[in-house]
């Protein structure tokens, strides 16, 4: 009797064990809930078709991977509570996070749990500056982008009236002050340079005080629910003044919040990678479901790619073995070859101009 429960514990045991490693599992975390939703749902959606595109294709390394998304709120303090959930649940891989103050204090604990980042949508340069060996990212850094910001302001508005707005969030503080510095370095000098408030549902005042001030062009460091109401409420006093943003703007949101008066709004985004031959197959199918995959979809998407491929190339999930591999290949993605460098950012960043027209950004002529 006794050799027969020994036997059955062992056959148990074996089960339990092969259950355990017959799915690799990997995280993806964004602000899912809130006024940032909008943009979660792009990068969650993006996480998603990657890894059933994978496991179509026979998973890795001959096994299925498992998604789990969670909710950072954008938020630095949940943002290590969820990390902490991925790392207990035992991820391999975070795709995220997507604010730059949430990816940040969550790479230390990725960092200490040997789990692989790689974020869709933190344009912090810290992010990658901190040294930690275990962060990428598939999109470029604000030093770069506001260098394309600072120098358009000082060739298209150097005599005119110039405010910088910042939410003083990690993010948008320091893609407004990339844009301050490398204006300042043109030579030129913003009339206005100060905080907003985020969250709040109605920018009128602030709009009053920017048209008594006769401003002409308002750069905003933030995200684009602030943005849209912004544009709105300027519209609305009947102020033509022109507005000018980052990245956050490449989501359907900001013209659903800003309706006709998104109209014209200029901002800076990776080269859409909807565009892409490579990526027309998984456009066609997301857009079959009858979803848009604009924004930071592809970019969830070519992260994963990203990271299949290197554990593919590295014959291993090791995570040094798995960075190596980043940091030695080049793979082929839905964004089109993509490199890395020794910090994990992008070897070629592309930030490309947009404008909102008819209720969808195009490339600027």
């Amino acid at each position: 009797m006794h050799r027969i429960v020994a036997v059955a514990i062992l056959a148990l045991a074996a089960v339990v064990s092969y259950t355990a490693h017959a799915e690799v599992l990997i995280g993806v975390s964004a602000a899912m809930t809130g006024r940032l939703a909008w943009i979660g749902e792009q990068g969650q959606r993006g996480a998603e078709l990657a890894v059933a595109d994978i496991n179509a294709a026979g998973g890795v390394l001959g096994q299925q991977v498992r998604l789990i998304a969670v909710d950072d709120f954008c938020d630095p303090q949940q943002a290590v509570a969820v990390a902490n959930k991925l790392v207990a649940d035992g991820v391999m891989l975070v795709v995220g996070h997507y604010c730059s103050g949430a990816s940040i204090p969550a790479s230390k604990v990725y960092e200490a749990a040997g789990v692989l980042q790689i974020s869709p949508g933190s344009t912090n340069p810290l992010l990658t500056e901190q040294g930690r060996a275990n962060v990428f990212r598939v999109i470029g850094r604000d030093d770069a982008q506001g260098v394309v910001a600072g120098n358009y302001l000082a060739d298209h508005w150097g005599d005119k009236k110039i405010a910088i707005l910042h939410d003083g969030t990690t993010y948008g503080r320091g893609l407004a002050d990339e844009t301050r510095k490398q204006l300042n370095k043109r030579g030129v000098s913003e009339a206005i340079y100060q905080a907003y408030s985020p969250a709040k549902s109605d920018y009128s005042a602030e709009i009053a005080a920017l048209k008594a001030a006769k401003v002409a062009v308002v750069y905003v460091g933030g995200y684009h629910t602030e943005v849209a109401l912004m544009v709105r409420a300027a519209h609305d006093h009947g102020y033509a003044v022109q507005f000018i943003s980052g990245d956050t703007m490449a989501t359907e949101e900001f013209a659903l919040i800003a309706g006709s008066a998104a109209e014209g709004t200029l901002f800076t985004f990776s080269s859409d990678a909807r565009r892409n031959p490579e990526a027309a197959p998984v456009v066609e199918r997301f857009r079959a479901e009858n979803f848009e995959p604009a924004g930071y979809t592809l970019l969830s998407y070519g992260a994963v790619q990203a990271w299949a491929q290197a554990v593919e190339k590295a014959g291993s999930l090791d995570l040094r073995e798995v960075v190596a591999s980043l940091r030695a290949h080049s793979f082929d993605t839905v964004l089109g070859r993509i490199d890395f460098d020794d910090k994990g950012d992008l070897t070629v960043q592309s930030w490309v101009w947009y404008v909102w027209k008819g209720g969808e950004y195009v490339p600027l002529e």
